[in-house]
């Protein structure tokens, strides 16, 4: 099982990997954007950096593999990618699997929504170990996220799922402790790493 984990830990390491990673990363954070066109439209314009959630956390991951091909860590952006990658990636999921039990279909995109969000929060799981930020990064990347539910729940700008709508206070709660969650684990991967600072 160790030689296992260690064939797959040196193709995620391997530069080549990561290129594709980062083109990979760059051609969904585009297509995300593209995707929140329609929203952004009826949207004020003072809400925009708030509003394509799942891109936005995806470009922060694309920044941080761009500092691992050059041989640095950019924390600010892995603590943020983890965090945020982790929650929009698990939400997108949660989200389309109710849309599911609301409709009883979500169709091909649906699915694919799923899969690559899945896919997501999994990446920032998977390069844990490349990740250096400090404490007072993950207290940053707190503010950001927890801002971001402020701005969704409280002033109105969540992503838009027509059929649930209807419950929006139960997914704005459950966002909520999701967020906490997430943050909680970036907390856990910097406690591990540095038991008493960073």
């Amino acid at each position: 099982m160790h030689a296992i984990v260690m064939r797959i830990w040196l193709i995620l390491s391997h530069k080549s990997f990561l290129w594709i990673l980062l083109f990979v990363n760059i051609l969904g954070t585009v297509y995300g954007y593209d995707w929140y066109k329609w929203q952004l439209i009826i949207t004020e314009p003072k809400f925009w950096l708030f509003v394509p959630d799942s891109p936005t956390a995806s470009l922060f991951f694309c920044l941080a593999i761009i500092g691992w091909l050059i041989g640095k860590n950019f924390k600010l952006m892995e603590v943020l990618a983890l965090i945020t990658l982790v929650k929009y990636g698990l939400w997108a999921v949660v989200m389309n699997l109710l849309t599911l039990m609301e409709t009883g279909s979500i169709g091909f995109v649906g699915w694919m929504l799923i899969v690559s969000h899945f896919a997501m929060a999994l990446q920032a799981v998977l390069y844990i170990p490349f990740y250096k930020f400090t404490f007072g990064h993950i207290v940053i990347a707190s503010i950001w996220t927890l801002h971001n539910d402020v701005i969704d729940y409280v002033f109105g700008q969540m992503p838009i799922y027509g059929d649930l709508m209807k419950y929006m206070s139960e997914i704005g709660y459950f966002t909520f402790w999701l967020s906490i969650a997430c943050i909680a684990l970036a907390y856990f991967v910097w406690k591990k790493r540095s038991p008493v600072s960073a």
